[in-house]
């Protein structure tokens, strides 16, 4: 049976300053900029939000949404970013589970399609996300994937 526990930034806000430095400590990403985000989530001025997996009190996997995960195609909105799932918890469903916890809370809200960006093949296609086009990655020297989920 998993222990695992799957809530929103809004669930446990709490949680905050923790996943802002967990975050930024896996895609380098200044924790200012997380927490900027996240409180605009916490005080609604936006519905783009942050959700994240729990192992006890270990984050151990995480997600946010944001207006635009830095590529040019600036209309496709809003973007998953910063999917990542701790290594000794991978091949367990999480990233999988939070894929389809955003998408059904942004649903719920009204807010669909979702996109994002990634380098992966074949992995996010198993949640029903759909490839859509390339786009140019800010100061990126290649075209990077973008995926659309309707």
């Amino acid at each position: 049976m998993s222990s695992f526990k799957y809530v929103s930034l809004r669930d446990m806000p709490e949680l905050k300053d923790v996943a802002a430095c967990w975050f930024h400590s896996k895609w380098g990403v200044p924790k200012e900029a997380y927490l900027e985000c996240m409180n605009d989530y916490l005080d609604k001025s936006t519905e783009n939000g942050w959700y994240l997996c729990l192992d006890e009190d270990k984050i151990v996997g995480g997600l946010g949404v944001i207006e635009n995960d830095f590529h040019d195609r600036k209309e496709l909105s809003p973007n998953v970013c910063a999917v990542y799932t701790e290594d000794e918890y991978r091949k367990k469903g999480i990233a999988g589970n939070l894929l389809n916890m955003v998408v059904e809370d942004m649903r719920s809200k009204g807010i669909s399609p979702l996109y994002l960006v990634t380098d992966h093949i074949g992995f996010y296609e198993r949640y029903g996300w759909e490839f859509y086009c390339m786009a140019q990655g800010d100061d990126e020297p290649e075209m990077t994937r973008l995926y659309i989920h309707r």
